[in-house]
Formats: structure tokens, sequence, C-alpha cells
């Protein structure tokens, strides 16, 4: 097996942390804060068989290209669905912000889902190892939100987290530096985007794309009807007549659009509360529950949360950089938050 050689591990100097998200992976680099957002798609030349784009100038290709290029997403519901295209991806992200690939084998902190499994976790190791990384921590997305926040979590006090992302909804109750209560359903944004596009389908016979479905969801979504009405122009292909059509959508209608996907996180919350001990309970009371991620800021969500647990619900600054910001402070404050992190060595560091 090849080894690096010794004077080399001299020349490791890069320590970063990834939120590696379904929609977006971000990246901190210790001492400099972040340093990347970019959305997690990559443009395949399927002819070279080599990327052509990742992130930004990836995600403005998608269902835009021709047959011989494919653009998609390399994560599914927060987990690996393409090994070698996070692969590429990450390694592309990596480079980007070290400036020197060859000579970088950065440390790498690396967010995961709390209910990721044992061969998700290895894939998703694995594909930081591939991308460059010498040696890789994962850490659960909720702790990391948990942290970012500035939550005490080494305290023996109940925090519950709520990170709604992309692919998964993370809800954790958190003290002693450990998870004492979670549950990780795999329905978040990208299921809502879903679920615009299949009602705009449904109701007036129009197809439209996962980023006009995002767009409308960023504008006008909302889940509680406060007497307001925003309308907003969307655009797609006449299911009847094959021909590109315009139509108007209300707020109204997409928090119709919305009810399935909101209702089954409101339901893992209830499930989530309902499994916490007694003594974590009165503690969630007092601080209430902390809403992270993207998905904290579709309109009325906290209010709904709010009236359907009794319990006060705050979203955070900057919810959708809550997880990297906590990855970042572990990393940078590592002897205090070793606790919660699970670590993989390559060979050559043996």
């Amino acid at each position: 097996m090849f080894k690096w050689p010794k004077w080399l591990k001299f020349s490791f100097g890069s320590e970063l942390a990834i939120d590696l998200g379904t929609a977006t992976t971000l990246i901190y680099m210790k001492d400099k804060g972040i340093v990347l957002d970019e959305p997690s798609v990559v443009a395949i030349d399927k002819t070279a068989g080599k990327p052509l784009a990742v992130g930004h100038e990836a995600k403005k290709m998608l269902g835009k290209t021709p047959g011989e290029i494919i653009a998609k997403r390399p994560m599914k519901d927060g987990v690996i669905a393409d090994f070698e295209l996070v692969q590429e991806m990450l390694h592309s992200f990596i480079t980007k912000v070290t400036k020197k690939a060859l000579l970088t084998q950065p440390k790498v902190l690396i967010s995961v889902p709390s209910g990721i499994t044992e061969v998700e976790a290895r894939a998703v190791k694995d594909s930081v190892e591939s991308a460059g990384a010498r040696e890789v921590y994962l850490v659960s997305e909720p702790i990391a939100a948990a942290v970012g926040i500035g939550l005490p979590i080494e305290e023996p006090t109940g925090n519950m987290v709520i990170d709604i992302g992309g692919g998964t909804t993370e809800i954790a109750v958190i003290a002693l530096f450990g998870i004492v209560t979670n549950v990780s359903i795999r329905t978040a944004g990208d299921e809502m985007d879903e679920a615009i596009i299949d009602y705009v389908r449904r109701k007036y016979k129009l197809l439209i794309g996962e980023a006009g479905a995002e767009n409308v969801k960023i504008e006008i979504g909302k889940v509680v009807y406060e007497g307001d009405e925003n309308k907003m122009e969307i655009r797609g292909r006449d299911l009847m007549s094959g021909i590109p059509k315009t139509i108007v959508v209300s707020s109204t209608e997409i928090m119709e659009a919305l009810k399935d996907p909101v209702s089954q996180i409101v339901d893992a919350i209830k499930k989530a509360l309902e499994k916490s001990p007694p003594e974590l309970s009165a503690d969630i009371i007092d601080k209430g529950i902390f809403l992270t991620g993207g998905g904290a800021l579709l309109k009325g969500l906290d209010k709904l949360i709010e009236k359907e647990t009794g319990l006060k619900v705050k979203v955070a600054d900057d919810p959708r950089k809550c997880v990297v910001k906590g990855v970042g402070r572990i990393l940078e404050e590592m002897d205090k938050y070793r606790k919660v992190l699970r670590r993989s060595r390559k060979p050559y560091e043996e």
C-alpha cells in the first residue's frame, strides 16, 4: 500500500469544518471562518467522464443540459447518493479553499445526520478521505447546530434543537455532550419543493422544475394563515399541450401544498418530546425550542410549532449557517468537544 513520505506530514496544515448538506455545502477554515457556501451540485461530461462545474456554476445547469452533460445533486436525504460525484465535489471545494491541493492534506470535521447508519457514515468518511483529507471526524448535525447557536451542551440541562435542512429534519434533546433523545426524518426542504411541484401538477396540469418550486417556497411560502395574501408568477410546461405556460399562484395555495411535509415534521417533534426524560422536559419548558437550518426560514413555521406544542420556539440568527458555525467552533476547541467526535484515520497515518 502506498505511504506518504514522512516529510509531507509536516506540510499538512489546513483544518476544515464541513457542513455537507443535501442542498448546500459550507466550509469553515480554522482561524478564518466560513470560506465557502455553494450548492451541492456537480455537472459531469458523460463522454469525457470529467466534472465540468461544481457549486454555483453547476446549479445553473440543472434541468438545462444536453444529453452528454449531467447536472445533479450527489446527496439525497442527507446522505451520499453518488460516491464518485461527492468525491469530485469535495475535492473541488477543498482545492478552492486551500489553494494548494497537491501538498495540502487537511484535517476535516464533517457534520452528519444523527440517524445515519454505520454504512452511510463509512461512505461519508471514505468520500472525504478520497477527496484528500488525512484525518476525518464526524459530528452529529443537531450537536453542531446547538454549538453553533451557543447552547451549553456540556451542562446537565436539556437543550432542544430542530435542524431542518434540505434532506433531513434533525430533532434532538442534548445534555452533557450527548444526544439524550433524537428523531431524524428524511422529510425537509427537498420534500417541500416536491410537494409544491405535485400540487401545481395536480391543480394546474403544469410541470415546473425544482428551482421554480424552491423560489416559490422562499418568496411566498408560509404555513400559518395571517390574513395576508401574496402572489407570484410561475413558469412551466403545460402537460396537456406541451407548450410553455405561465400561471399565478398564491401563498394560501402554497400553504395547502406544504401541509403534508410540515405535518410530518410537527409529528416528529411531538414524538421527540414524548421520548424526553421528565427532568429534561422541564428544561425545555424554560428554554424553549431552537430552530435552525434553511427550513427555519419558512414563514410561520415557528408559530405553528408553538401552537402545536405549547412551547416557545426561537429561530436562530442566520439559521442556515448554524451547523457549519458549530462544526467550526468544535474544530477551534477540539479539547473541549472531543467527546462528541467520531474519528477516522487513513492507513498511512498509523
